[in-house]
């Protein structure tokens, strides 16, 4: 085991004892959490523990959807919660990227799974929940000489102004963050702690699983299709989402040092069908 896989084995394991739970693998750390694959009986199961405040409330929203459309809390003390391992065989990254029709299944998928955790959960919501006005902060408190950016920042805000609805968000839907549940389906991970318009949760689908995927020719527009198809939203409003989201997200990532291809692209184009659609299509 490495030094760093040591270290994070210490962190978890003080619930581990207290829990019975042994380790089924290494303990790994993310920018937000340290996880360990972990067994209780026979049950294999996930040891979390957040470090950071957006992670611990996400867990909230995680444990308030009592397993809904996602993985259930089996057990939840301070920053540390106890999670159902979905694990199973199947992978919707893997499907969208077999073709077009593998592809618009796992958008359906997506779109059915967001519906699920939509209708998920009764009041009070979690605590520390933030509106999607704060997310969108970088793309719409300034002005930008990008026409990209400036153009998306307008549509943001109309799109903020004028919400379809106020729903708990998972805020990060996308093909790897719905796992295969075996006999439970379809089981979303690791929401962000937000709350707003329903539509926001497509976004994300039309942006992954990657650029090979997102930017091939015509997928843009039959993904908002089936979105459309699926959750009764407009085609039009689907891709004002596509725009802001694919917009603010190529911005934090050439901010942080990552790749924005396929977020700028799928707002690009975006963009392109929201013109022709004022012209008059």
């Amino acid at each position: 085991m490495s030094g760093d896989a040591r270290d994070n084995d210490a962190v978890l394991a003080p619930w581990r004892e207290r829990w019975s739970l042994r380790p089924d693998g290494d303990a790994f750390a993310t920018p937000s959490s340290v996880l360990q694959p972990v067994r209780r009986g026979e049950q294999r199961l996930f040891l979390k523990r957040a470090v950071s405040h957006e992670e611990r409330v996400g867990g909230d929203v995680l444990a308030w959807w009592h397993g809904e459309g996602a993985v259930r809390v089996l057990m939840a003390e301070d920053d540390v919660q106890l999670l159902e391992r979905a694990d199973g065989p199947r992978d919707l990254a893997a499907l969208a990227r077999g073709g077009p029709d593998g592809d618009d299944e796992a958008t359906r998928t997506l779109c059915r799974t967001g519906l699920r955790l939509h209708a998920a959960g009764t009041p009070p919501r979690p605590a520390g929940l933030f509106p999607l006005r704060h997310w969108f902060r970088d793309l719409i408190d300034r002005e930008h000489d990008d026409d990209l950016l400036a153009e998306a920042r307008a549509t943001a805000l109309d799109l903020l102004a004028h919400p379809a609805g106020d729903v708990v968000l998972h805020g990060d839907l996308h093909h790897g963050n719905v796992l295969d549940g075996g006999e439970r389906g379809w089981l979303a991970i690791d929401p962000k702690p937000l709350h707003g318009d329903p539509g926001f949760d497509v976004a994300n689908v039309l942006c992954n699983p990657d650029a090979g995927v997102a930017l091939a020719p015509g997928r843009l527009e039959r993904a908002v299709g089936v979105i459309a198809s699926e959750t009764g939203m407009g085609e039009r409003r689907i891709l004002c989402w596509a725009l802001a989201w694919g917009a603010l997200s190529a911005a934090w990532s050439e901010a942080d040092g990552g790749d924005p291809t396929a977020a700028r692209g799928v707002a690009r184009r975006a963009r392109a069908l929201l013109g022709q659609d004022a012209g008059g299509r």
